[in-house]
């Protein structure tokens, strides 16, 4: 059976460089932010923080705290037919338990963590959609207040901790990768 690996975290931990990595190995992916991406295009709403959080929230309170294993569950279906696949930021705590319970012992989450400091330094430096200091300290309460984020990341099957160069983090990500093909 193929797998789907969720990677998780708190915004600027680095699950986008994980996802990448991922997909450089051919697994697809379903990224779960560009459910409210797609939202606020598809209403000319321009893309930024505060937009984002808005549909993100609004989301869940039309369509439960799952909203986004919801709305991607066909998706993430259809792609693990075909492979691996690797989910890119879910969130919830919900979401995790709807997935869970679709996919099984198939749904691995895969925790990336970070200090604060650095992960706020690595937004403020983002080339796409940078966040000051005092942005990612509101994303963080909101996310963890409002969209049962700290379940996945506690919850986690496996954690690396990103603190260090891309160099580190690809390390982590191999031995990642040996403890799955393992765990098969």
């Amino acid at each position: 059976m193929n797998k789907a690996v969720a990677v998780v975290g708190m915004c600027g931990s680095g699950k986008s460089v994980l996802c990448k990595y991922f997909t450089d190995r051919g697994w697809s992916s379903v990224y779960f932010g560009g459910v409210a991406v797609s939202q606020l295009e598809k209403n000319n709403i321009p893309v930024n923080e505060a937009n984002e959080r808005e549909i993100r929230e609004r989301l869940r309170r039309e369509l439960g705290m799952g909203a986004f294993a919801v709305i991607l569950k066909e998706e993430i279906l259809s792609k693990l037919k075909r492979g691996n696949v690797v989910l890119d930021g879910l969130y919830s705590w919900s979401e995790y338990l709807i997935l869970k319970e679709l996919l099984g012992d198939d749904l691995i989450l895969l925790a990336v963590v970070t200090n604060s400091e650095i992960r706020k330094e690595r937004l403020k430096n983002r080339r796409i959609r940078p966040l000051s200091a005092q942005m990612v300290d509101s994303r963080d309460v909101a996310e963890i207040e409002h969209s049962e984020k700290g379940g996945p990341i506690a919850k986690a099957d496996y954690y690396v901790t990103n603190n260090g160069t891309e160099e580190e983090l690809r390390k982590q990500f191999e031995q990642f990768m040996q403890w799955l093909d393992k765990r098969s």
